[in-house]
């Protein structure tokens, strides 16, 4: 499906709609938190383990898929040679976007006691996914960015959101009926 090369290439790559790859994240940040929720050792500290253990192992060693990729069916490569990107670009892409989840994460947990704590905790997560509103062509956060990659569609994985899709168009059927 895709070529695989040492040489630098262009190809254009169709892209991932923003839903899919909000719903991908949210996956792996909810698999993530609640991990860390355990509480055998501090928040945090489970947080940024989990983090690079799902986003950076798991995406390597799962041909750039980490769970909430394979589930909608994305994964992620290096942007210049089309291939699984190498641990040194996963780690620091993941650890901008794992730092800013992780502050994310803190501030959910402070909720609504603290309405500008929380909005203040969250907005690193927001100005680094943002970015990749203004991408036209290529639709890349920061964290892409810095780290080299694309995220793009593949066939391979669990196609959640089209199995939820067509569940809820038989429950519409059966409730007309």
């Amino acid at each position: 499906m895709y070529e695989y090369t040492n040489k630098p290439t262009k190809r254009r790559f169709p892209k991932v709609p923003y839903s899919r790859r909000i719903g991908a994240f949210a996956i792996d940040f909810t698999t993530v938190s609640l991990f860390s929720a355990l509480g055998f050792a501090p928040f945090w500290l489970l947080f940024i383990l989990g983090w690079l253990l799902l986003r950076v192992v798991v995406v390597e060693r799962n041909k750039g898929q980490s769970l909430g990729r394979w589930a909608l069916d994305m994964k992620a490569i290096d942007s210049r040679f089309n291939r699984v990107p190498g641990l040194v670009s996963l780690a620091k892409r993941e650890g901008i976007v794992g730092f800013a989840a992780l502050l994310g994460a803190m501030g959910l947990r402070i909720n609504f006691h603290n309405g500008m704590t929380m909005l203040l905790l969250i907005s690193p997560l927001l100005a680094d996914c943002g970015v990749a509103f203004t991408d036209e062509e290529l639709n890349q956060a920061l964290h892409d960015r810095i780290g080299e990659t694309i995220v793009v569609q593949t066939r391979r994985g669990f196609s959640l959101d089209l199995r939820l899709k067509r569940l809820w168009g038989q429950f519409q059927d059966r409730v007309r009926r």
